[in-house]
């Protein structure tokens, strides 16, 4: 029988593996559980060592040299603690999806197992600290093949039903940025006349895709609308075998994820896989994107379905209030007007009243519902609070939607404040463009992060600048500093870990 003091012992010894499991588990979540990206596309790759590699090398030396005595104290003392602030201070935590406690079940099996072995081996204690680790690997191994196992199934299942609803229309987006905003607005149009699903939040990746698909859609649907996103070669034509779309749109491809595609041409062809249907009627493409010359010739009749957007468009007015501009449709300027700000969004609005005009919705009816569009939380939406203004714009991280949150700043008559981490996964001259823009616009600039921070920080020299490392003392700040009339944008919110 162990002794208490060697039992509290093995009960710290699973504390401490816990802590690690949560660390790699939280990461995976954060990265779409692939290691790679977590080795190297994280943006803060230091916590690798302080939350990872320095607790284990400490576990094996401490082992070695003080027979896990001092261990204990470490644990109790430095690694707990620890573990308690980062968690604290992460404003993303961990989803406990049916996947993570698949995870952790696996490893709690692996790791009772090893110790009933370890405990009938009469095995030396060191050794069996070891076997510990050892365990956690083989752990990890296991829950992989798991879930690479279980998610062919699940796909199968998800093909199989696309084919059986015959009936249902699909309409697939991709783009650099505007996919979710797309969705909403054509979602908002259509469902007055269509039983319409669309996937939920930014639900845009293959697997994300086959879990919608499988969980949410039904043969009451007669429009299914899904989004495309994309961080390498070969995903969206993934998605697009998998959907075999009926309507597909290519919003605006720009800079966005460049880090992961390395060039622009690489976006480019990557966008345009969404063509990788054989059953696709018409494709609605934002007439500034070029075609790739390269594309297959199996689906090189795809590119002849390509209609450009948006037509003939005249701004009439575009301001804090709200948004009218006409279109040409059949020769014909047609006016809308809309609550929906900023002139990016007309060319989302746009594309919305082609796809419903395609379907066979009556003008008249489309100006109705565009007039009654409601805003997407957090994308430029406008906020009025007693003494304030608020553009919530966190949820928008690209270069042209940021340019016009700011120049709808501009347009106020007080002070302006922007909270901003800077363009995440975008290249440093992007971030120069938007730090120049600020530089003309703001009275005070909130810096959050440390991501974009010293690109920012050299270039904004007008306004007073406030860098945040800690996102946790961002509302004492903005209480502390803010005053009647006030504007506040929120331009691109990041989670802690970026």
């Amino acid at each position: 029988m162990y002794s208490p003091l060697h039992m509290l012992d093995i009960v710290l010894c699973f504390l401490f593996i816990f802590i690690l499991v949560y660390y790699l588990a939280i990461n995976l979540q954060w990265y779409s559980y692939s290691f790679n990206r977590i080795i190297t596309k994280h943006h803060k790759k230091m916590w690798h060592v302080y939350y990872f590699i320095i607790p284990i090398t400490a576990y094996l030396i401490l082992q070695i040299y003080s027979n896990g005595i001092l261990f204990d104290l470490y644990l109790c003392l430095i690694i707990i603690p620890l573990f308690i602030i980062w968690y604290k201070k992460l404003d993303k935590k961990l989803v406990w999806t049916n996947r993570i406690k698949r995870l952790f079940a696996i490893i709690a099996l692996c790791i009772i197992t090893c110790e009933f072995i370890a405990y009938l081996s009469n095995l030396d204690d060191f050794i069996k600290k070891i076997c510990l680790l050892l365990s956690l690997c083989i752990a990890f191994l296991i829950s992989n093949v798991c879930e690479i196992m279980l998610f062919k199934i699940y796909a199968k299942s998800a093909k199989n039903k696309i084919k059986k609803l015959s009936n249902l229309k699909i309409i697939a987006i991709t783009g650099s940025y505007g996919k979710t905003s797309i969705k909403n607005f054509i979602t908002q149009i259509l469902e007055k006349e269509f039983n319409v699903y669309a996937t939920p939040r930014s639900v845009n990746t293959y697997k994300g895709l086959v879990a919608d698909i499988n969980t949410n859609l039904n043969n009451t649907h007669n429009i299914y609308i899904a989004e495309a996103g994309a961080r390498n070669k070969g995903d969206i034509k993934e998605i697009s075998m998998l959907l075999q779309q009926h309507y597909a749109i290519i919003g605006k491809i720009g800079q966005a994820h460049i880090e992961y595609f390395k060039d622009i041409n690489n976006t480019i062809q990557t966008k345009f896989e969404i063509l990788y249907s054989n059953r696709l009627i018409s494709v609605f493409m934002q007439k500034d994107n070029n075609i790739p010359s390269n594309f297959p010739k199996n689906f090189e009749d795809n590119l002849k379905k390509i209609l450009k957007y948006p037509p003939n468009i005249n701004i009439i007015e575009s301001n804090l209030e709200k948004t009218i501009f006409s279109m040409e449709l059949d020769s014909v300027l047609v006016n809308f007007e809309t609550s929906i700000l900023g002139k990016f969004n007309i060319d989302n609005i746009s594309v919305a009243i082609l796809i419903a005009k395609n379907m066979g919705m009556n003008i008249q009816k489309i100006q109705k519902i565009v007039k009654q569009l409601t805003p997407i939380p957090h994308r430029l939406q406008k906020i009025q609070t007693n003494n304030k203004i608020i553009l919530d714009d966190s949820f928008n991280g690209n270069l042209e939607g940021m340019s016009e949150a700011i120049r709808l700043s501009s347009i106020h008559n007080g002070r302006k404040i922007i909270v901003t981490p800077g363009l995440v996964e975008h290249n440093e001259e992007s971030n120069i463009s938007l730090a120049k823009q600020i530089d003309k616009v703001f009275d005070i600039a909130i810096i959050t992060g440390e991501l974009n921070a010293n690109i920012l920080n050299t270039h904004i020299n007008m306004p007073q600048k406030i860098i945040l490392k800690n996102k946790a003392e961002l509302e004492n700040i903005l209480l502390s500093i803010g005053q009647q009339n006030d504007l506040v944008l929120f331009a691109n919110d990041a989670p802690s870990y970026i």
